[in-house]
């Protein structure tokens, strides 16, 4: 079975349902008869792995660098087939736990909203940030 049998292409984030990519990733597993390898723990630790993959790609680069790696089509294709193991590894499991991606993204967003309003989070990375203003513009605007 080729991709082009699996999504038309092309392909994209514009027009490709998640469900249509799990559907993808669990005919894969299922044709191989690897679901009694893909218990919750084995695909987090292969999640880890292939995060850490991901990883070595920009390791010890400076932010130049790293940005760089999208103009650098051998880079950008490598660092590509590492998210796309990633992602694969994330739709694995959350088809297993029967976690619906969009509805724990929405809600995990929604909870982020809460967690760092952009009225005092706007251009800092939180408390340990250097530039922080401190505690006092945090109550006053809540």
């Amino acid at each position: 079975m080729t991709s082009s049998e699996q999504v038309p292409f092309p392909a994209s984030d514009a027009t490709t349902p998640i469900a249509r990519l799990r559907e993808i990733v669990e005919k894969f597993v299922q044709e191989r008869s690897w679901e009694p390898f893909h218990t919750p723990k084995n695909l987090v630790m292969a999640l880890a792995v292939e995060a850490a993959e991901l990883m070595e790609h920009f390791q010890w680069l400076t932010p130049e660098q790293g940005e760089a790696v999208a103009r650098n089509p051998e880079q950008r294709e490598a660092v590509a087939d590492e998210m796309a193991d990633v992602f694969c590894y994330l739709l694995a499991l959350s088809s297993r736990l029967g976690i619906d991606l969009t509805t724990a993204v929405l809600r995990k967003m929604e909870k982020n909203v809460q967690k760092y309003p952009a009225e005092i989070y706007r251009g800092y990375f939180g408390p340990d940030d250097p530039r922080w203003p401190g505690p006092a513009s945090s109550s006053a605007s809540q």
